[in-house]
């Protein structure tokens, strides 16, 4: 069996990319803001830096979009323009750690400098091989402006931090094939290789043709020559473009991770996971299903479709994810990138632009039809001061102010107890978006049973706050049956009106007879929420202008008519990780 790792250097490619002296035209998912792109055009970060976070991963400066573990090291690759805060100059930026949380940077792994990756060094991914040497697959966009597959290795295999990696002579190794209908400009992002019954590798390559999305398959013997599966593994009609492909399996019962190649232990069930990044809604989708190894082949469970109706890791502000399984924990962890909601002109201001997500552990859950995440144990190692809240009462229209606690730079998990699930109010059949429904009943629309939940970055008088929170509908066809939604209500988090404030939503699969948990981790300008212990999340990103440092504060609350019990209420300041 095979140790891996990925990277998720996501957002790719294709935008309209300037050249010496001429233009190139190719599609965009990225827009490239070449009077910012420059290190003379962009100013030195400001000293009051109140939006940079405490315990999430991102560059000192500059624009930032992946991981894997070798010899006890973590590494994670990203995508880093060194000379601006936007899209552009885009090089492969590495940075090591023992945690997952601290993080030490290296020079950059691999930057153009080939004819097979001239225009630009893009999205990939890495594999361990069974003689324990890693390699990246990456895609180049070479001298005819199409994308093209390359793989890099390190220079040196003893030394744990890989800080100098080489390009093969045989690159590019895997070309737009015109004959078979693949546009050379929709060509990109392999994944995570894994070994097949007959020992050869597969890889997987995003793509598209017409609306047809795909993941396009390729084998090889020996991880250098790479042919062309006749069939992809999976594809779907009217998708559109599928970027940042992931391909892994899950263990049908329990928590740990699955290496990649791995046919699953005796007696031990195993699904398969597709994800996909679909370019024309800027969110990740998967689905679960089964591998058929010899005809190389995905086929999702009932019920699931590789399209927008698939369910997502996240419901937020989220895209271009990849996973790893990580050998040391024996668990797979999901990595996440966020952009900013503020204008290209703050975060040139700002002198930085994206996040990385807290690394999530992610599991299949007991009923196998969603996937579970929890952000990884070693995140609260940085758990300070701690606030314990128990057994209080949340009556309609309250709110309980928590004391004690940095609520700028936080970590809060908190159990509801439902009363009189009878109140719920209905929910109308053709309520099937749970966005939809947030952003039409934001927090100031009382129901039977919700809003509650927590506001955070909020100022003391709640000009501004951000809201996550729950309702909870009962079907007009079963009054026994009911539904929970979870929000992320962004409406009030900021006086500035040019941020986006978008609204996010997501139905948690969960039984209100039971308790409700939610865990917010709230750091300056990121909320990821987590509701009913992993099944829903959804991560915002919010600029206060006065619920920044000590001015911010941290309430739960209740705005619907019937009162909610709060059986705990734990709080934790978060000190910062050390990300230089």
């Amino acid at each position: 069996m095979t140790k891996e790792v990925c990277s998720n250097i996501g957002l790719w490619l294709l935008f309209t990319l300037l050249l010496s002296n001429y233009v190139v035209d190719l599609e965009a998912s990225h827009h490239v803001y070449n009077r910012l792109t420059q290190s003379s055009n962009i100013k030195s970060p400001s000293v009051n830096q109140p939006y940079r976070t405490g315990f999430h991963f991102q560059p000192p400066k500059n624009w930032m979009n992946g991981p894997m573990i070798y010899k006890g090291i973590y590494h994670l690759f990203y995508q880093w323009n060194p000379k601006g805060a936007v899209w552009g100059n885009i090089v492969w930026a590495h940075s090591t750690s023992t945690d997952l949380i601290n993080w030490n940077p290296h020079p950059p792994a691999i930057f153009p400098s080939e004819p097979f990756d001239i225009n630009g060094c893009w999205s990939g991914s890495a594999t361990i091989l069974p003689d324990g040497k890693p390699v990246i697959l990456y895609t180049g966009i070479d001298p005819k402006n199409q994308q093209v597959q390359n793989i890099a290795e390190p220079k040196d295999l003893s030394d744990p931090y890989l800080v100098e990696w080489k390009k093969s002579p045989l690159n590019p190794l895997m070309a737009p094939d015109a004959v078979n209908g693949i546009n050379a400009s929709s060509f990109r992002d392999p994944t995570t290789a894994w070994l097949g019954h007959d020992k050869k590798w597969r890889v997987i390559i995003g793509s598209k043709i017409h609306r047809r999305g795909l993941a396009i398959t390729y084998t090889s013997k020996d991880f250098l020559k790479w042919e062309k599966s006749p069939e992809p593994l999976h594809y779907d009609d009217g998708s559109g473009m599928w970027e940042c492909p992931d391909f892994f399996p899950v263990t049908r019962f329990g928590s740990k991770g699955v290496e990649t190649s791995s046919f699953g232990e005796p007696n031990e069930v195993l699904k398969h996971v597709l994800k996909i990044s679909l370019d024309d809604t800027k969110h990740d989708y998967y689905t679960i299903g089964t591998y058929d190894r010899v005809g190389d082949k995905f086929v999702p469970d009932k019920g699931f479709k590789m399209d927008g109706t698939a369910p997502r890791y996240d419901y937020g502000k989220y895209y271009a994810s990849k996973t790893f399984y990580d050998s040391a924990k024996n668990r797979r962890v999901l990595w996440g990138w966020t952009n900013e909601s503020s204008s290209v002109e703050d975060d040139v201001e700002k002198g930085w632009s994206g996040i990385q997500t807290i690394p999530r552990k992610i599991w299949l859950d007991r009923s196998g039809k969603q996937l579970i995440q929890w952000p990884v144990r070693e995140l609260e190692r940085l758990r300070m001061k701690q606030v314990n809240l128990r057994n209080k009462v949340l009556n309609s229209r309250s709110r309980l102010e928590v004391y004690g606690v940095t609520a700028a730079q936080a970590d809060v998990e908190v159990l509801f107890k439902v009363r009189n699930l009878e109140k719920a109010d209905v929910i109308e059949p053709s309520w099937t978006d749970p966005q939809l429904i947030c952003s039409k009943m934001n927090v100031s629309v009382k129901s039977g049973l919700g809003p509650f939940g927590l506001m955070v970055l909020a100022s003391k008088n709640l000009e501004e706050y951000t809201s996550v929170y729950f309702r909870i509908f009962k079907a007009r066809q079963n009054s026994n049956k009911y539904v929970v939604v979870m929000c992320s209500d962004q409406s009030r988090s900021s006086l500035e009106e040019d941020n986006d404030k978008t609204t996010y939503g997501a139905f948690v699969d969960i039984n209100p007879r039971q308790p409700l948990s939610l865990r917010a981790l709230i750091d300056h300008s990121v909320v990821e929420s987590f509701g009913g212990r992993g099944r829903a999340c959804i991560t915002s990103r919010v600029y206060p202008k006065l619920a920044m440092g000590k001015n911010s504060h941290l309430f739960a609350f209740n705005y619907g008519s019937q009162s909610v019990d709060v059986l705990s209420l734990s709080a934790w300041s978060m000190k910062s990780a050390q990300i230089s």
